[in-house]
């Protein structure tokens, strides 16, 4: 824990107190999103100190020039990169001809924000004296619609305390955006119009060379004491601006109010030469709600996503807090409504990673969303995969591959790779067995094959393609070597036989394989259109089974346990608690010379492999190789703590399972890794989800039922969840006392609880 300035509440985030310290990491932990567009919690009116300001628009991005100091053959030409976008949320505020800006102000007093997860909406609020010593209150109120996902909406409400003043309040819209993560500081947006009607304004933009055409725009009204002003704004507008200039007499303790809407169309749900047109209807819709109704229909929305979505937990506010705040971020980020779009790794929180698409969805998020949505969801997210195939297959023909085989990118927008470090483009392969995965888990738990005659098979077929091209028969070992690689385990890059990557090379061949021959049994016009596509050939499938049944994995026999990768024991293993705290984390203390050649793991490969295939190996198995591992594991992944707490309960270390629990779910709030600021580590929080549902509540699909191992921290009197299984809706309650189990719909449905056959009905709760 590196920060605990945020309030223990079951349903909100809460700050009191103002610190210009804090400001960017609360800027990134009280952010909106609504699955269409995002804002980081940066103030409405000016601010002078350091801040990091962030704007997002979902599926808009620019391709930065990749930035080496040398090219390799096969290097990505750009780094994807999510735009910091024309800021929609801007009110100046002038109050005797003195700025409101809480860096310059003599004193701030009663400062407090709040984000309400329970229905959606931020909250700020403080009372300030500026220079010229004139009180203002400030109480503001701030979501992105569900509803309208296009549109945000501004209250903003003000007092002057001590005295009558005159107030100036500039709504404006800013087009002159940078990045603060650029390669070469290029220029993103073109602004093409800048246009005020009436109340309205809107600026037309387009990104360089990707050609996104947005429209910015906003609509304000002024209101004294709830009473509509009937001043009529000035426009002002320069090169990259416009705003609105409202100027009042305000008596002392008279309240000034500013209701703003703002937003973004764009030219992928819009023509691209009616972006305004789009613009004036978004806001006559939102003008005919109004900011009362717009909030209500917001709490109306949350409430449906919570009914599905929330996880309970009695006697814990801490880790009620972090699960709920986990789940809130997910579904800010990701709703499921368009397959154009996925879940980067910052959501809109943040820019780093190029807020693009990694492995990260296939492992980590589509179990969250496969359990809490409909299936539709995540089909959503494998067909995001199907639709680029040719991609990857052009990927991997720029390394030298050949014949469809497919290598899908660590880092992308549009299906091409675009990152920009040589050990993980090249090297980090193991996303593509991630994908696999994936399609296995679909199956496994929707019960829905559909997706792999009609479109999974492809996949499966160039991902084996391209496992059996890059392995290579050793003579030495008379088995097949995978060599430069690097594992999830990012803390040891270019080594040779990592066994999780070699694993999973093994799996998704025999996964493929299988997969084959059931749909050239049961869907045989498929299989037919699917060969003639891919001209695939049984001498070719044959090399394929060659390789997946003889595959060379490292292992250690001293130790009775698989090793990471060749070599991993040269290393000297000191273990981590002999580390000195002042050196932690290593990845900002330490060269990083000296990380690879240390035994320290970002994250555990090998259990990272025992955790996707758990059935392959027995308990005693996972036991030897957590108590191996763990040592010298020092969680600097966001994807680490999950994996580790899910497995830890399997083991019935609840006390460890729930330290890692609370990891993984307050990183963010507590800044574990001293880099919240840059913004929220999102889909890593569908790990914390699987830390309670898979790890805690033990739920398993096997042999194609609903399985469940129940257990409890001590911290804890009791938790609940619901589950989406095959379209009925599972409400599981765990305590202390025991567990209860409870099923909606017409039919009953037998499933397993801690090995026992149990017969859920609906209209009846289960003791289990």
């Amino acid at each position: 824990m590196n920060q605990d300035y945020i309030k223990a509440h079951p349903w909100s985030i809460i700050e009191e107190g103002f610190s210009s310290e804090q400001v960017e990491s609360s800027e990134s932990l009280f952010s909106l999103g609504n699955g269409a567009m995002g804002q980081r919690a940066n103030f409405e009116e000016q601010y002078s100190g350091e801040t990091f300001q962030g704007s997002y628009i979902a599926g808009v991005y620019y391709p930065d020039k990749t930035r080496v100091g040398w090219w390799k053959n096969g290097y990505p030409e750009y780094f994807a990169k999510v735009l910091n976008a024309p800021n929609w949320i801007g009110i100046g505020v002038m109050i005797n001809n003195v700025p409101l800006d809480l860096n310059t102000c003599k004193k701030v007093e009663h400062f407090r924000r709040e984000l309400n997860m329970q229905e959606g909406w931020y909250k700020r609020s403080f009372v300030a004296t500026l220079p010229n010593d004139l009180e203002v209150a400030v109480d503001v109120v701030r979501f992105l619609s569900l509803d309208l996902d296009e549109t945000g909406a501004i209250q903003y409400n003000l007092q002057v305390l001590n005295s009558d003043a005159e107030v100036e309040v500039v709504p404006y819209l800013d087009g002159g955006i940078k990045n603060k993560d650029t390669n070469w500081d290029d220029k993103f947006w073109n602004i093409t119009k800048i246009a005020s009607e009436g109340n309205r304004a809107f600026i037309e933009s387009h990104t360089m060379k990707t050609n996104f055409s947005v429209c910015t725009f906003m609509q304000s009204a002024l209101y004294v004491d709830g009473i509509e002003s009937d001043i009529e704004p000035t426009a002002e507008k320069d090169d990259a601006s416009v705003g609105h200039s409202y100027i009042i007499e305000l008596g002392k303790d008279e309240t000034l109010t500013l209701v703003k809407f703002g937003g973004y169309t764009v030219d992928t749900n819009h023509p691209k030469d009616k972006l305004q047109q789009a613009a004036h209807t978004v806001l006559d819709e939102a003008s005919q709600l109004g900011f009362d109704t717009l909030l209500q229909k917001q709490r109306e929305a949350w409430a449906q996503i919570w009914e599905m979505s929330d996880i309970t937990i009695e006697g814990d506010v801490q880790a009620q807090q972090g699960i709920r705040f986990n789940i809130f971020q997910l579904n800010q980020t990701y709703l499921g409504k368009d397959s154009r779009l996925n879940i980067g790794p910052k959501g809109f929180t943040g820019e780093k990673y190029g807020g693009s698409t990694y492995w990260d969805t296939e492992a980590y998020c589509l179990p969250f969303y496969m359990a809490t949505k409909n299936q539709d969801v995540a089909w959503n997210l494998l067909k995001y995969r199907y639709n680029h195939l040719e991609k990857a297959i052009e990927n991997a023909e720029k390394l030298g591959f050949s014949n469809g085989a497919a290598l899908y990118p660590m880092v992308t927008m549009n299906g091409e790779e675009c990152h920009n470090e040589w050990e993980i483009t090249f090297e980090e392969i193991h996303r593509n067995g991630a994908i696999a995965f994936a399609i296995y888990n679909y199956h496994r738990f929707t019960g829905d094959y559909s997706y792999i005659p009609k479109m999974g098979l492809e996949v499966l077929i160039g991902i084996a393609r391209f496992w059996h091209q890059r392995v290579n028969f050793s003579e030495e070992k008379q088995k097949y070597v995978m060599l430069g690689v690097t594992g999830p385990n990012e803390y040891e890059n270019n080594v040779n036989n990592n066994w999780y990557t070699n694993y999973l090379a093994k799996w998704c061949i025999a996964y493929a394989l299988e997969q084959l021959k059931i749909v050239q049994e049961s869907y045989p016009e498929d299989y037919k259109r699917i060969i003639q596509k891919t001209n695939l050939t049984q001498p070719e499938t044959e090399d394929w089974a060659k390789v997946a049944n003889n595959m060379y994995f490292p292992f250690s026999e001293k130790h009775g346990v698989f090793l990471q990768q060749d070599g991993f024991l040269d290393k000297k293993m000191i273990k981590v608690q002999d580390l000195d705290k002042s050196e932690r984390p290593i990845n900002q203390k330490w060269s990083w010379d000296r990380i690879l050649r240390s035994p320290y793991i970002k994250q555990a490969d090998v259990l990272q492999g025992f955790y996707f295939f758990e059935g392959d190996f027995s308990q005693e198995e996972l036991e030897r190789h957590f108590d191996f591992y763990e040592p010298f594991t020092v969680h600097e992944s966001s994807l680490s703590p999950c994996v580790h707490s899910i497995q830890a309960a399997k083991l019935g270390r609840m006390e460890q399972a729930y330290t890692f629990y609370l990891r993984t779910s307050r990183l963010d709030l507590d800044d574990y890794n001293k880099e919240v600021k840059e913004g929220l580590h999102i889909t890593s929080m569908a790990g914390t989800w699987m830390s309670i549902v898979e790890g805690f509540g033990g739920m398993r699909v096997l042999n194609d039922q609903l399985c469940f191992a129940p257990k409890i921290p001590d911290q804890w009197q009791s938790y609940s969840f619901k589950i989406n299984f095959r379209n009925q809706i599972i409400t599981i309650h765990v305590s202390a006392k025991g567990n209860s189990f409870e099923i909606t719909g017409n039919k009953p449905l037998s499933i397993q609880v801690d090995g026992k056959s149990v017969k859920l009905i609906p209209g009846e709760t289960t003791k289990a």
